[in-house]
């Protein structure tokens, strides 16, 4: 009958984590709580899951230190480096807040991020037009350049023939005389 219960309790367990898990999924995609407060749980959550398995193991007398796992559920101890995070205190900042408070306080961090954003989309914006306005004054040094090399290209042409013209006087001069 024991262990009747047993693995009742561990199933309503496995389904209960599941149902956090499904809630968790849609509470941070309806943004009802922040990216960070969806990370926290969701690391809770794990760490849920984690003590699920080490449940089940410790059922079915998996593991070679049935003990240990059972002794490790129960504490806050340390296990491959991370704490109990049920154990962690609450920081300054949340300690004392209710529900209502905390969410209050979650939409006015969401509101200076919000605000955050709008400033950087702006300076973006500004450095997109700057961006284009120095593209536009480039095309246009460009086509002078253009404009000058066509200009001391014919020039250069002009003083070829006026070279040669100079050259061809000069020897029907000394030709004459």
């Amino acid at each position: 009958q024991l262990n009747v219960m047993i693995r009742s309790s561990l199933q309503n367990l496995t389904e209960k984590i599941d149902q956090l898990k499904d809630l968790l999924l849609r509470a941070v995609s309806t943004h009802q709580i922040t990216q960070l407060e969806g990370d926290r749980r969701q690391n809770l959550v794990d760490d849920l899951l984690t003590r699920q398995k080490q449940l089940q193991a410790s059922y079915k007398n998996e593991g070679a230190e049935p003990d240990v796992i059972r002794s490790s559920l129960m504490t806050g101890g340390v296990k491959r480096g991370v704490t109990n995070p049920w154990l962690l205190e609450e920081s300054e900042e949340t300690r004392g807040l209710g529900f209502d408070d905390l969410r209050q306080q979650q939409r006015r961090i969401i509101e200076e991020q919000d605000a955050g954003l709008d400033a950087l989309s702006s300076i973006i914006s500004r450095q997109k037009q700057m961006g284009q306005e120095i593209g536009n004054e480039l095309d246009e040094q460009n086509e002078i350049i253009d404009d000058l090399t066509n200009l001391v290209e014919n020039t250069d042409d002009k003083l070829r023939n006026q070279t040669r013209h100079v050259k061809m006087v000069d020897k029907k001069s000394t030709s004459c005389g």
